[in-house]
């Protein structure tokens, strides 16, 4: 009965997040409150609770939740996007330490998440590291255009990404 309501207040949250309507999003925050009453100890809940607050602009109440889905063993996909809205979270409400920390832990586990890399390379940035924050930005956009002009040139930026500093 648990997963079938949980699924349920997932889909309220998606809806209420796709029409940007705050009764929706205070529905589906009413019933995860529920379940994480009756299962207190359940991370998928928990990191479900952070998401419906961010998703209701309320980040600052979201972060409790992101950390403690976070310390009850959060896994797989959903252990991915608790760091993205937990670094992402950070970072906007002025936390670039943490942001910064957090996302480096999220591109370390999951390499392969573009987001988490652009959002870890914005953190940099927000902590004065401009060279790494080219870096990454550069090496993705490198990696991700289909410009024709930059991949003309490709494999001279691509040095250049990671030799910001030098001249000839």
């Amino acid at each position: 009965m648990t997963r079938e309501r949980l699924a349920e207040a997932i889909q309220m949250r998606e809806e209420g997040r796709a029409k940007q309507d705050q009764d929706i999003l205070k529905n589906a925050i009413a019933l995860l409150l529920e379940l994480d009453a009756a299962c207190p100890n359940d991370a998928e809940i928990v990191f479900q609770l952070g998401v419906a607050h961010d998703n209701s602009g309320l980040g600052e109440q979201a972060i409790p939740y992101y950390v403690r889905a976070l310390d009850l063993g959060l896994s797989g996909p959903d252990l991915e996007r608790c760091l993205l809205g937990l670094g992402s979270t950070y970072r906007y409400l002025g936390h670039y330490e943490q942001a910064e920390a957090t996302l480096r832990r999220g591109v370390a586990e999951f390499p392969d998440n573009r987001a988490l890399q652009v959002l870890h390379a914005m953190a940099l940035y927000n902590t004065h590291s401009y060279k790494e924050a080219m870096e990454i930005v550069l090496t993705n956009l490198l990696e991700t255009t289909s410009d024709e002009k930059l991949q003309y040139f490709k494999r001279g930026l691509m040095y250049y990404a990671q030799h910001l500093d030098e001249t000839w």
